[in-house]
């Protein structure tokens, strides 16, 4: 599968996603609209691919020592960037944003699994 269509798919799942969430957890995540959820769904695929392999690096040790749920705090830091990026994209607090990684960590799992055993 090209690396255009990972982006466009990872963005409409990450987005439908983000939607889903915020009519789920209305007191922890707020979302303004679909268009507002689009862009960060591709924003969050734009710092999965960029940034988030850097803090995976930097924070390896620490990540070793928690036997990885240290990746949790490094996925809800990234929802909090696009938080800081996007007026309408609203968390309450940093464990709403480290628990709604948890729930998109699951899902996209879950979801990608799924979509590449069919293919393949």
């Amino acid at each position: 599968m090209g690396t255009i269509v990972k982006i466009i798919y990872q963005t409409i799942i990450n987005t439908l996603l983000f939607m889903a969430i915020a009519r789920v957890l209305p007191s922890m995540f707020f979302i303004d609209n679909f268009l507002t959820a689009l862009i960060a769904g591709f924003l969050l695929v734009l710092l999965n691919m960029t940034i988030k392999p850097i803090l995976h690096i930097i924070s390896f040790p620490i990540t070793l020592l928690t036997f990885g749920l240290f990746s949790l705090v490094i996925n809800g830091l990234t929802l909090e960037i696009i938080a800081w990026l996007i007026s309408g994209f609203v968390l309450r607090s940093f464990s709403a944003a480290i628990f709604i990684a948890l729930i998109m960590s699951i899902a996209n799992s879950f979801i990608g699994y799924h979509a590449f055993q069919r293919r393949f």
